[in-house]
This record gives structure tokens, C-alpha cells and sequence, in this order.
């Protein structure tokens, strides 16, 4: 029989990125340590007072459900205020009573300027049509250059 002699348990908070949507969160630990009379040690990790594996082992984005997650070291989030995600930083805004113009006046309300296609895009759509783009691009080269170039050398 195994007796489970010594233990404490500490808090830890592991920041993590999504590298495929590249979302920013932090998720919240209860390490339990325990030493037996061997001098075997354990560690239980617990979130929300459930069991789980340690975050290093297989953590899964709360965006988009992929495993390709990496993490920063304790602390680096509230040193690095800028990789925080927008909602978090920008506080709610106020709402305004607008005056609503009559029906019978003079004046319209002015136009909205026209949104440019990249205009309010969240940064990953952003990358993938920089990116995108030149790839498209090289590879219509490549098939351009291949199926037709080549084909007509040979008369």
C-alpha cells in the first residue's frame, strides 16, 4: 500500500494562441503535488475542479476546435497588453439617443462612406489575402507556363 504522505497545490494561468484562427485566451490551473514514501511525485491538474490533462498535452482552441495551439510563458499576456483580444481591451460603448430628422425637411440624412473591401476585417482574413493572392497568382504562372508554353514548343 502506497501512503501519499506530502502535498500542497498551487494556481498557475497558461496563455495560449491559436495558430490556426489566432485567437488569444488564458485558461486557469489547480496543480495538486503529491510526494509518497518513495519519493515519487504526482501532479493533478485540475480546471474548474475537474480533472484534465496539463495544458502542454493536447489543449484544443474554444474558437475553432483545433489542436494546433501554442502557449507563452506565465504572465506574458498581462506584459504584452496588445495580443490580448479586442473585446477584452475596448470597453462597451455608450448608446446615444440620435435626433431623427422630419419627414418633410430639406436636408437627408448624409451618406455613409463606401467600406473598402478590407476596411473592419479581423487580421486572420486579412493575412490570408496577402498571402493568398501572390500564391494564386504563381501557381496560375506555373500551370500557364506548363500547359501552355510546353505544349507548343514541340511543332
Amino acid at each position: 500500500m502506497i501512503l501519499v504522505r506530502d502535498g500542497f497545490e498551487t494556481r498557475e494561468t497558461w496563455p495560449f494562441e491559436c495558430l490556426r484562427c489566432l485567437r488569444v485566451w488564458e485558461e486557469e490551473f489547480v496543480v495538486r503535488h503529491f510526494a509518497d514514501d518513495h519519493g515519487n511525485e504526482v501532479e493533478i491538474w485540475l480546471s474548474s475542479g475537474v480533472a484534465v490533462q496539463p495544458p502542454w498535452s493536447g489543449t484544443c482552441c474554444p474558437g475553432c476546435g483545433a489542436y494546433h495551439v501554442t502557449s507563452f510563458p506565465s504572465g506574458y499576456l498581462a506584459r504584452h497588453p496588445e495580443l490580448r483580444p479586442e473585446a477584452e481591451l475596448v470597453p462597451e460603448p455608450v448608446l446615444e439617443l440620435v435626433p431623427v430628422p422630419e419627414l418633410g425637411a430639406a436636408s437627408g440624412p448624409a451618406l455613409e462612406e463606401p467600406r473598402t473591401p478590407l476596411r473592419g476585417a479581423p487580421v486572420a482574413g486579412r493575412l490570408l489575402v496577402a498571402i493568398g493572392v501572390p500564391v494564386a497568382l504563381f501557381v496560375g504562372y506555373e500551370l500557364y507556363r506548363n500547359l501552355v508554353v510546353v505544349t507548343h514548343v514541340h511543332h
